[in-house]
């Protein structure tokens, strides 16, 4: 038989009596000119940039082309100095990349508020490859319609 102790229950009590926040903040960064614009934007729904020197989990979704939309997972970590932000992120898609296929990204790029950024401008070296900056998470991005490619 199992016995908890009072301040277990008591937290674990607390702690569902809680609610979980849905309207948690979400972060995109284009590439080459974002979605629209010839380019690709990541939307990390939920995301926010961690602390300097840490990492957090990224989920989300790359658009890209006209109508495609590839999910996406991966991490974000900031450098120990708080400049630098470096995302791997990697897409599937089966009807535009393939079955079977992923992309594979990797995001350096300066957080928002950062001055004198190290970097210049930022890049993505990966599948969707180009200068990536920072964007607003406008309607359009965060429309995810149930059909697209």
């Amino acid at each position: 038989m199992f016995r908890f102790k009072k301040s277990f229950c008591l937290a674990l009590t607390l702690g569902m009596a809680v609610p979980v926040c849905s309207n948690a903040a979400n972060f995109c960064i284009a590439v080459n000119g974002g979605f629209g614009n010839g380019g690709s934007s990541f939307v990390g729904k939920g995301f926010a940039v961690p602390a300097a020197g840490t990492c957090k989990p990224w989920s989300g979704y790359v658009k890209t082309g006209a109508s495609a939309i590839a999910n996406s997972t991966g991490s974000g970590c900031v450098s120990t100095d708080g400049k630098v932000l470096t995302l791997t992120i990697i897409s599937t898609d089966p009807p535009f990349l393939g079955t079977g296929v992923t992309a594979t990204d990797h995001i350096r790029i300066c957080p928002p508020g950062v001055t004198s950024c190290p970097l210049g401008a930022g890049q993505d070296a990966g599948t969707f490859g180009g200068i990536a900056t920072t964007q607003n998470c406008t309607t359009s991005l965060l429309k995810l319609p149930a059909v697209h490619q």
